[in-house]
């Protein structure tokens, strides 16, 4: 038996309105059950958070000071200090915090390595 456009049309018929129903109950059902599920369970506790990666050493290169008819670098002056301090019998790699602290009135500027160990050198 061959079949026409017609005799397939009337046997998607029934197949398409089951499909359609089933469609509709499974929509339906799965958004009533994750609602329900999700109402019955206490707040999971929110992950923790990573810490911040620690933001790279700010450069001083082109960093300078002006004071009368003086200028000077602040790397330049950086350098500087940590020779002295090196020269006094530290480790390099002792220095994890260097402040510098530039006085031109007083011709010299300041340092504190470590919020320990001060001196100073002239500019």
């Amino acid at each position: 038996m061959k079949k026409t456009p017609e005799t397939i049309e009337k046997a998607a018929e029934p197949v398409a309105e089951k499909a359609a129903e089933t469609v509709v109950e499974q929509a339906s059902k799965p958004v009533t059950e994750k609602a329900a599920e999700t109402a019955a369970k206490p707040k999971a506790a929110k992950a923790k958070k990573q810490p911040a990666a620690k933001a790279a050493p700010q450069k001083t290169e082109d960093i300078f000071v002006q004071f009368g008819s003086g200028e000077w670098n602040v790397s330049e002056l950086a350098e500087r200090a940590k020779a002295v301090y090196l020269a006094e019998g530290h480790r390099a790699a002792s220095i994890k915090k260097l402040c510098l602290y530039v006085k031109p009135e007083d011709g010299k500027a300041y340092y504190v390595v470590n919020d320990k160990a001060a001196g100073n050198i002239e500019l």
